[in-house]
């Protein structure tokens, strides 16, 4: 039983409470916050758990792992904090705001001889393995590449405070890049180097509903931004991330091969069907369900973590970060890219019913 520390208590951590609270591999022993009322109320809800203050939970040896869920300018800190503590860490994306603080990160845990997990874990549900597997397999023939496509209008048409999306360290790539591009490094490998482009197609937005609806705010950041990533393995894949399309009719991701077509469900939700077409047939057929976490939800990966398998690992996290920081720099620079980290694709997750990844 691994005993769980969560500091970070925002809106995210209902999903991790919700799967994390009965599950059978951890036990959550204290949450912090720095609203020390919202703590309390956490804690409360939780048999066994105590409120604490971010420092004191670090300090705490009924500890083993801090589950870091604090905004992302705050990862690297926490981080940090509870590594230097002699606690395992596993967070939410991104591993830190910036790239060179997310190498901090990365050999701070290898310098305390500790573990280091981080988010997305949707890429570990039955959708996204269930297409590694067949790639693996050979049913496409070789792989030649993929499409990964992401648009929409602009979270300013729902979201009350949609500020920080169009700030330093928002955009469209760094907020959901990592779910889709995560998944084209399980399906085809590390990559090696990138080649970008992007726009921004007005300087500023309008808040559509709540309490500041009408209201201007100014855009930072890049807001459609597209590339071509070069796999180390020689498949090419294509991808694009938008504020400033209305809708698209691409399917969120696509794997090519000499023999065959895959095309995957949405790599923001951990299952869906995935479909097969292969070489001179006009039909596509639905794939079995045939590897993944099954029924997964968000900490999945927590418990894949604390299980010894550690598949969304902090050297993939930090792959990916990489990946993103560089196309907005080709973008920037009208460049190619290398890449100078690489990584370990993940074990594929052979097929698990919930009862057994959950307990």
């Amino acid at each position: 039983m691994n005993r769980v520390g969560i500091v970070g208590l925002g809106v995210i951590s209902r999903a991790y409470l919700d799967t994390l609270a009965d599950a059978a591999g951890v036990r959550i022993v204290a949450v912090a916050d720095l609203d020390a009322d919202r703590a309390a109320a956490a804690a409360a809800g939780i048999p066994g758990c105590r409120a604490l203050t971010p420092a004191a939970l670090y300090a705490d040896p009924e500890v083993d792992t801090v589950l870091n869920l604090t905004i992302p300018a705050a990862h690297e800190e926490v981080a940090l904090a509870a590594l230097a503590a002699g606690k395992d860490v596993y967070g939410e994306k991104p591993l830190a705001a910036t790239l060179a603080a997310a190498r901090t990160v990365v050999d701070a845990a290898a310098a305390a001889g500790r573990r280091l997990g981080c988010a997305p874990d949707t890429v570990l549900g039955t959708g996204v393995q269930t297409a590694r597997a067949a790639v693996e397999a050979g049913t496409i023939g070789a792989p030649v590449g993929a499409s990964a496509t992401w648009v929409s209008a602009g979270h300013e048409s729902w979201h009350p405070h949609p500020d920080f999306y169009y700030r330093a360290g928002g955009g469209p790539l760094l907020d959901m890049g990592p779910y889709y591009l995560t998944s084209l490094v399980h399906l085809l490998g590390p990559v090696a180097w990138v080649q970008g482009a992007s726009s921004r197609a007005r300087d500023t937005r309008v808040i559509a509903t709540g309490p500041r609806a009408g209201e201007s705010i100014p855009v930072e950041v890049e807001t459609h931004v597209t590339g071509v990533l070069g796999h180390a393995g020689g498949a090419l894949s294509t991808v694009t991330f938008s504020f400033d399309a209305v809708a698209s009719r691409a399917e969120p991701i696509e794997v090519y091969g000499v023999d065959g077509m895959l095309v995957l469900p949405d790599p923001n939700h951990f299952s869906g069907s995935v479909h097969l077409r292969r070489v001179g047939s006009a039909a596509e057929e639905e794939l079995p369900v045939s590897a993944g976490y099954e029924d997964a939800a968000r900490g999945v990966g927590l418990l894949d973590f604390v299980a010894g398998d550690g598949r969304a690992s902090g050297d993939v996290a930090l792959h990916v970060l990489e990946v993103m920081t560089a196309l907005l720099d080709s973008a920037a620079e009208g460049a190619r890219i290398p890449l100078t980290t690489t990584v370990e694709v993940p074990p594929l997750v052979p097929l698990t019913p919930a009862a057994r990844w959950h307990g």
